[in-house]
């Protein structure tokens, strides 16, 4: 079997394994606990107006909610990569032949494959809660396919980036404010057109906005998109900014992955430990 191939079935078997434990026993309650609070964040908010919109706020935030949580990959993997290399994971990875890339097809696997658990628990539920939501469409489905694969690849291209930047697992914690800050600025649970226009642009930058914008244009009936920028869904705009996104994730993870996991060595885990256990004593 050439080397190629070998380490793509290790990696996907690794994050299998990964993603089914991830989901049994005690750690089920903390995968289930965001979603769930997205839920009744989505029931409070269902009979209210959307702007201009036919669509209720909660049927318009819903959607959105799919493209907030296909960003929060970026979270697990930054926790993930932080979390591994500092019980010495990583470190065992790349003393095994090409076992850094199957190491980051196997992060690959168990993120994407959470996320689209996420996905699942929300939408299916949030269908019965929530009026407006259109299903059934080919378009719709097509759309959210190439929002969703150019979403996963961006987010968590960018997220092995950041994880293998930050210098600790506490560091990885204080991402989540900026990135809270990001679902207030674009446009997640109420339409971005009632934000300043200096807001609009920063939240076009990143792809969250972006990511929200593909799932309504996916699940919503043609006249929500009055309360669009442009009053369009953006389509062309939507991939381009999506897949730079991932072109420029796909280039540069592997790259500073690489380089994370030659510094490290058994010394570096030895003293994180050391320091880990003072601080908690």
């Amino acid at each position: 079997m050439p080397g190629s191939t070998r380490t793509l079935r290790t990696g996907v078997a690794r994050g299998l394994v990964e993603l089914r434990q991830g989901f049994t026993g005690v750690e089920l309650a903390g995968q289930l606990l965001w979603p769930m609070v997205t839920l009744a964040a989505l029931f409070l908010v269902r009979n209210r107006s959307a702007g201009d919109s036919d669509v209720s706020l909660g049927g318009w935030a819903l959607p959105s909610a799919l493209g907030m949580f296909v960003t929060f990959g970026m979270l697990l993997m930054v926790q993930h990569l932080s979390a591994e290399r500092e019980d010495g994971t990583l470190l065992r990875a790349k003393a095994t032949p090409h076992g850094i890339q199957g190491y980051f097809i196997g992060k690959l696997v168990t993120v994407s494959g959470t996320i689209l658990v996420y996905l699942l628990i929300l939408l299916l539920p949030g269908l019965f809660l929530v009026d407006g939501v259109v299903v059934g469409s080919i378009g719709g489905w097509a759309t959210l396919l190439w929002v969703l694969a150019l979403g996963l690849i961006a987010t968590q291209s960018i997220g092995v980036v950041i994880g293998s930047l930050l210098p600790s697992p506490r560091a990885a914690g204080y991402l989540a404010l900026p990135v809270l800050g990001l679902v207030g600025i674009s446009g997640i649970f109420y339409p971005i057109t009632a934000l300043a226009d200096w807001v609009q642009w920063i939240a076009q930058v990143f792809p969250m906005y972006w990511l929200g914008l593909g799932m309504r244009s996916a699940f919503l009936p043609n006249d929500a998109v009055s309360v669009e920028i442009g009053a369009s869904w953006r389509h062309l705009e939507t991939g381009a900014v999506l897949g730079a996104w991932a072109l420029l994730g796909l280039i540069v993870a592997p790259v500073v992955l690489r380089r994370m996991a030659r510094r490290e060595s058994g010394s570096r885990v030895a003293a994180r430990r050391e320091k880990l256990l003072q601080r908690v004593g």
